[in-house]
């Protein structure tokens, strides 16, 4: 007995790269054992001292309704749970799970099993020592049961369930990260398309009020025989304001699209599911209520690096499975048969038959290339520990980008909206001096196209902000929790059945729709 220790000692010291020491500690198996990669993350984030923003820790599991808006709510939950993509990444999931059940199983007897046959076997006469033959037919009947069974010297096969069970694990980050990214996705189709609207609704205000504009200087050139001149610039701001409408209603169509494609259905017109509140732009919350934590928690929040981390986790399992190929490999084998001439015959004790017995195979000429898959498989796993920093870094700077677009975008949304209520103001006193002949032409037509040009901006801006507090809950990897507590129930009356797209109401005028949609300035 001491012998074979001290065989197997020697073996383990002298044709491996693991020593024995590491070989205990790692629990009997070679290879390294797997730990966390450090990874890069910044202290604080850049704009941590603004104080329009909240340090606080919050998972933003449920980010969407921070908007109040009912119809997104419903839209999030019919791409949770109607999108194909997700369906997809749901089903890697039950792949890694038989895939680790698989390895699972390679701990127990690799081979089993159950063995038997009937022949009937006719000699010919014409042979040689045919004449020997006392009966040139024979009957045999065979059964019985087979096994082999390499054993986990080395934790070759444990690494393999490590890694498989590691696999499994970034499958199920694999799947929050698609579920972040799609309900980020739809939020940001909506806002997009809410803004179209809200650029349309502006435009087709603005179509009807340069249309009385040019009315009045028809009007005004056949009964003074004044040049056209004010006239054909009026025209030219009309058809401009004009054609600015189907271009806005193909972003808002593509939009739409894509909102139907995320919630796994063919495009269709979604005027019937969003028409309630046609054109509203969602409000985002004052900065303050904003909670974004600190760096170090995207390490525990965000699915994609927790995917890439694991992913380092599997690299490093199938180190150990390819040291173990430098070692020998042991196994036993067994057979036990029970053979007879007659079927009435095959179980007495006497048809018994058997052999067991250990047996080892040891690559001892292919040493090369077991080193260099070794050399592969390290080379792998460092490529992924630098990947994982990486995305490290990447979730950091969507995160610093979602926030200076959201406080940024908010400064500007409030100073667009001051300089719209303005110019609103100012053209509605240029118009009533047009009307009394204090102001020229030129000057009304100047004063409605800067008008145009205002409100337009004033509804990218709006949808500016809210995009860059999407990006930011995006960012900070919020929302793949309703994987497990499931997607709320919108607040959503239920809409009246149409049977045709509904007609556009009468837009109110422009300063009194705006503010009322917007509220007082901040």
């Amino acid at each position: 007995m001491l012998a074979h220790t001290f065989a197997f000692l020697l073996c383990l010291s002298l044709c491996g790269c693991t020593s024995i020491s590491e070989y205990v500690h790692n629990g009997f198996k070679v290879g390294p054992n797997y730990k966390e990669p450090p990874a890069p993350v910044a202290q604080k984030w850049i704009d941590a001292d603004d104080k329009r923003f909240s340090s606080a820790l919050d998972d933003h599991e449920q980010w969407w309704q921070n908007f109040n808006d009912p119809t997104l709510d419903k839209l999030i939950c019919d791409a949770y749970e109607q999108n194909l993509t997700l369906k997809e990444a749901g089903m890697r999931i039950l792949q890694a799970r038989a895939t680790l059940g698989i390895s699972i199983g390679e701990l127990f007897p690799q081979t089993q099993q159950a063995l038997g046959d009937y022949t009937r076997t006719v000699f010919s006469k014409n042979t040689t020592n045919a004449q020997f033959l006392a009966n040139r037919y024979s009957t045999q009947f065979d059964f019985g049961f087979g096994i082999s069974w390499e054993l986990d010297f080395w934790g070759r096969f444990r690494r393999a369930v490590e890694s498989a069970d590691a696999n499994l694990q970034a499958s199920v980050y694999d799947y929050d990260d698609v579920l972040v990214t799609l309900l980020g996705d739809v939020a940001t189709a909506y806002v997009n398309l809410r803004v179209a609207e809200k650029r349309i609704k502006y435009a087709r205000k603005n179509v009807e009020l340069q249309e009385k504009t040019v009315k009045i200087l028809r009007a005004r050139q056949k009964v003074k025989a004044d040049t056209n001149v004010p006239l054909a610039q009026a025209l030219g701001l009309l058809y401009q304001t004009e054609a600015t409408i189907p271009e806005l209603e193909i972003t808002a169509r593509v939009s739409a699209n894509q909102l139907c494609i995320l919630m796994g259905i063919p495009p269709e017109d979604l005027r019937y599911r969003l028409d309630k509140g046609w054109a509203n732009i969602p409000k985002a919350p004052a900065p303050e209520k904003v909670a974004v934590g600190v760096p170090a928690d995207l390490l525990r929040r965000r699915p994609d690096v927790r995917r890439a981390e694991r992913q380092a986790a599997v690299q490093s399992a199938l180190i150990g499975v390819a040291v173990s190929d430098l070692y020998p490999h042991f196994y036993i084998n067994g057979d036990i048969l029970r053979s007879a001439s007659h079927f009435n015959t095959l179980f007495d004790p006497q048809s018994y038959s058997g052999v067991i017995g250990p047996s080892f195979q040891w690559d001892i000429l292919n040493y090369g290339r077991h080193l260099n898959n070794i050399k592969f498989q390290d080379a792998r796993f460092r490529e992924l520990v630098f990947a994982y920093q990486q995305t490290v870094l990447n979730a950091e700077q969507d995160v610093e980008t979602g926030l200076v677009t959201f406080l940024k975008g908010e400064e500007r949304r409030k100073k667009q909206f001051d300089s719209v209520s303005a110019v609103e103001g100012a053209a509605q006193l240029v118009g009533k001096q047009f009307d009394a002949g204090a102001v020229n032409e030129a000057t009304l037509i100047l004063f409605l196209q800067n008008l145009v040009v205002q409100q337009d901006t004033l509804a990218i801006a709006e949808g500016e902000t809210v995009l860059g507090l999407i990006q930011t809950y995006r960012a900070l990897g919020g929302g793949w929790q309703i994987r497990e507590n499931g997607c709320p129930a919108p607040q959503l009356e239920a809409p009246a059945p149409v049977v045709a797209p509904p007609v556009l109401p009468k837009l109110p005028p422009p300063a009194a729709e705006k503010r009322a949609m917007l509220g007082p300035p901040i």
